[in-house]
């Protein structure tokens, strides 16, 4: 791990515990820390906090205060924190579920909700049951107990349901012209890839890991080759190219 990254991460822990002292059951890792494909300069800092019980408003605002990015500086694009109750992180519901959600950096709007009633719904309600999941499996402990042991996976019909909610909201976002490559075409396309090979081979894997496991497999090979190469310099995929996976990928699952 990079040496700035892990500074964060331990400064990060120690004011979590100052906040939340004994209440405070375990930090996790997720997203691309948690799958051993963190790059500097792009990736989030994906972390779960677990608490023993529910917070108060009170101490959720103490919370934001300790660790966004004005008083804690994230070395990354930014920090994606949410806290769970332990309870909650056990259940394997698909619903949101958090305590408090912390989006903060120098790179990404902030974002700070207390419920999660006040989610938004057309920012998505499907991003917190599969990153459990991808914490049921692959969360890097921080402190506390392995995250196995902290966080249920979903049900397999919850689990698809979810990852087809998450690819019509991608479908549904502004895109460029059908002809011309644009910058975030290879995300999507990876994103994709990572929900299919969740889906066929119950297992996840970073973005560029599950391109490169379908890229010998798939007949649209081509546009997957052209996304992964994107995250190294090279020309994106054009939006109708992206589109036309996500949505082949999205039917498939649909259709299980």
């Amino acid at each position: 791990m990079h040496t700035d990254l892990q500074h964060y991460l331990d400064d990060l822990v120690a004011a979590a515990r100052d906040v939340l002292g004994a209440d405070l059951v375990g930090a996790y890792a997720a997203g691309s820390v948690g799958l051993g494909a963190y790059q500097a300069g792009r990736s989030d800092v994906d972390v779960a906090l677990v608490s023993a019980g529910p917070l108060t408003d009170a101490t959720k605002r103490t919370l934001v205060a300790r660790l966004r990015h004005e008083t804690l500086p994230c070395p990354a694009r930014g920090l994606e924190l949410v806290a769970y109750r332990r309870v909650v992180a056990a259940s394997g519901t698909p619903e949101p579920g958090f305590e408090v959600e912390l989006n903060t950096g120098p790179g990404m709007p902030f974002r700070c909700t207390l419920d999660p009633a006040d989610r938004p719904a057309a920012d998505g309600r499907f991003w917190y049951g599969l990153d459990r999941s991808i914490l049921h499996q692959s969360g890097l402990s921080l402190l506390g107990p392995p995250a196995r042991q902290v966080f249920a996976d979903l049900a397999p019909a919850d689990l698809g349901r979810l990852l087809v909610d998450a690819l019509t909201w991608w479908l549904a976002l502004p895109t460029p012209p059908d002809d011309q490559p644009a910058p975030g075409t290879e995300d999507a396309v990876l994103g994709a890839c990572r929900s299919l090979v969740r889906h066929r081979d119950g297992v996840w894997l970073a973005k560029v890991a599950a391109g490169q496991r379908l890229i010998a497999t798939d007949h649209q090979a081509e546009v997957i080759r052209q996304a992964v190469a994107a995250r190294h310099g090279g020309p994106p995929p054009t939006g109708a190219q992206a589109r036309a996976f996500q949505q082949r990928v999205r039917d498939e699952i649909a259709a299980a």
